[in-house]
């Protein structure tokens, strides 16, 4: 017993003092050779982490490297199968197919992981900690805040601030955004949040119906911006009265009443956002739409690489595009929510007054002097006034 024991022990450190020695030449062995790839390497590319897949990436189709075809693994005319199936995992074989299409060629594509790991992490994160943070604090400033009243109350006379086409225009960009939103977050959270409250079945029937929705509202949103785009162009161009309008607060911190024409500061960044995130959301969901067919991050890319030297890759598979084009699609839709969750405040129950713009497009005219005095001046100079001093067929009870 004793002499087992002993020998056991003996056995032990042997393996523990030549482990070391072993692995250094398994690894070494694998660097020359390209062997096969190592649980922790299948780990983590699972978890998305960057790797060093240079021992199989320069080792495709090398005859010195294979086994003989004389022995039990001999290989096909001196290349093994290995190195074919890395062959196409690195789209570096010439294949045929049948297919013309433009990702028929690629058999095997790496991103697949890493795109998923970064649509439920971190998408879903920046999706619910953005909209949930922007609602909490609205509800703050509320609270806080409280209503923003018309000085001294409304005076009973209006004044037509939008003509029925710019609203008709505004509620089919509204409208459209608010269902392309909804769907796109049922998509988004429809496993993490839909499956464990209803079942799969529910997810299906929301899944299913969310992207005939989103697919087919996505075309009325585009034709609204382009139309809200000519029709309010002229009154978003930025002037110095902005920077004023910003610097006091724009009326909403503190107490002041800067003066604004049709549009004031904050009115134009939403514009502006809306029209930049909304076409380049556009462009995303067209490539969505049609897929393969319009490509443009590598071509973006390298126009960024020219101008700033940052290295981005310019030689992208088809796949790798739609990837990146869904991930876009993503961030900039949720950026643009997040904004028009606040711009949806302000013109409702944030703001006494401010509904009836685009509600029935009269405005209470003390309400109009107090945030767009200018463009009430402007108004104004128009027509003749009426012995109460009101533009003729502008103004009424």
């Amino acid at each position: 017993m004793n002499v087992n024991v002993i020998g056991a022990a003996l056995i032990a450190l042997l393996t523990f003092a030549v482990s070391p020695s072993y692995a250094n030449e398994q690894t070494d062995e694998r660097a020359s050779t390209g062997g096969a790839q190592t649980l922790e390497d299948i780990l983590a590319r699972q978890k998305g982490l960057e790797i060093d897949d240079s021992f199989r990436r320069e080792n495709l189709g090398q005859p010195e490297n294979a086994a003989p075809t004389s022995s039990e693994l001999g290989t096909l005319g001196g290349m093994s199968n290995a190195d074919v199936y890395r062959g196409i995992r690195y789209n570096a074989v010439d294949i045929k197919v049948s297919n013309n299409g433009p990702a028929a060629e690629v058999l095997v594509q790496d991103g697949g992981m890493s795109w998923l790991l970064t649509r439920d992490n971190q998408i879903r994160s920046y999706a619910g900690f953005g909209i949930g943070g922007v609602l909490i604090a609205l509800v703050a400033f509320y609270f806080m805040k409280g209503r923003m009243m018309i000085d001294g109350g409304p005076s009973g006379q209006t004044i037509e601030r939008f003509k029925a086409f710019e609203r008709f225009g505004h509620w089919c960009l509204a409208g459209s955004f608010v269902m392309l939103a909804i769907t796109g977050l049922l998509l988004l959270f429809g496993r993490a949040v839909i499956i464990p409250i209803f079942g799969h079945q529910a997810n299906s029937v929301l899944a299913t119906f969310s992207i005939w929705v989103h697919n087919n509202i996505a075309w009325v949103f585009m034709l609204s911006l382009v139309a809200i785009f000519f029709m309010w162009v002229k009154h978003n161009i930025p002037n110095k009265l902005d920077w004023d309008w910003l610097k006091q607060g724009g009326g909403i911190i503190g107490n002041a009443h800067p003066s604004a024409k049709k549009f004031n500061a904050g009115q134009k960044i939403i514009f502006w956002m809306t029209i930049l995130l909304g076409a380049s959301v556009s462009m995303s969901g067209l490539s969505l739409l049609f897929p393969f067919e319009l490509p443009m991050f590598a071509k973006t890319f390298n126009v960024i690489n020219a101008i700033t030297g940052m290295g981005l890759p310019t030689e992208l598979l088809p796949h790798e595009e739609m990837q990146l084009a869904h991930l876009w699609h993503a961030i900039v839709a949720i950026t643009m929510i997040i904004a028009i969750i606040a711009h949806i405040y302000i013109g409702s129950v944030g703001m006494e007054g401010a509904f009836d713009a685009m509600g029935s497009g009269q405005v209470d005219l003390e309400w109009a002097r107090q945030h767009h005095d200018l463009w009430v001046e402007e108004e104004m100079s128009k027509a003749s006034p009426n012995p109460s001093g009101q533009p003729v067929g502008q103004a009424g009870k």
